[in-house]
């Protein structure tokens, strides 16, 4: 089936935009994990983590304890925090971004309980979704009633909106670059102006200098 330039021009952008990712790591006693999300702005993030205790004896990774704490912090581009809040062993956090950029996610764990139960090893999964893909469309087709071709719409409505504000995060990127090198450009053409005067003012002192020397030795 052939498509036309639009539709397959949507149909990139759907498969460009990232549904989320999810990952897992290793953490010790006093280690903190950052992670970095380019996020467009008013943009919902939702981050849902569950830890694992290492066990010595059996050499394998065992349930959390209820117990341990995990701390995370978001900052925006602008380096604010945003979100800073103490969880337990598992939980969700969400935040919405207000500014374009990258935004940095950091983990860290309450680690005299990890040294206490896991000789300092814990091991922690992290799922992190951006956009539209945040929504639980069956929870919204549940409570609003939607058929399924309603619901088919909704989440069509929703993709494009985050196509719309990932194409202006694109733009924003494009003239944040474009007046990085305006301004680099800039100040290397100054700099070669520097340079040029420079060598200038060199070359004449120095033909000044040997004037002078050459007359001392009565040589002009």
């Amino acid at each position: 089936m052939m498509l036309s330039a639009p539709a397959a021009g949507v149909l990139v952008l759907l498969a460009w935009i990232h549904p989320g990712h999810a990952l897992y790591f290793h953490i010790g006693e006093t280690e903190k994990k950052c992670f970095i999300e380019e996020i467009p702005d008013e943009t919902m993030v939702i981050g849902k983590y569950r830890t694992q205790l290492w066990d010595k004896q059996t050499s394998s990774f065992l349930p959390a304890t209820p117990g341990l704490g995990m701390h995370v912090e978001i900052k925006d581009p602008e380096t604010k925090i945003i979100l800073s809040r103490q969880y337990g062993s598992d939980g969700r956090f969400t935040f919405t971004s207000h500014t374009p950029g990258e935004h940095q996610i950091c983990l860290h764990s309450n680690s005299t309980k990890i040294a206490l139960f896991a000789g300092g090893k814990l091991k922690v999964h992290l799922d992190i979704q951006v956009g539209e893909h945040t929504n639980n469309y069956p929870e919204i087709a549940a409570k609003d009633k939607l058929t399924e071709l309603q619901l088919r719409v909704r989440q069509l409505l929703d993709q494009v909106e985050q196509i719309q504000k990932e194409q202006n995060y694109q733009r924003y990127r494009e003239e944040r670059f474009r007046t990085t090198s305006e301004s680099t450009n800039q100040r290397v053409l100054w700099w070669s102006i520097a340079q040029t005067l420079i060598l200038l003012v060199t070359g004449i002192w120095q033909m000044k200098h040997l004037k002078s020397f050459f007359e001392a030795k009565k040589l002009v």
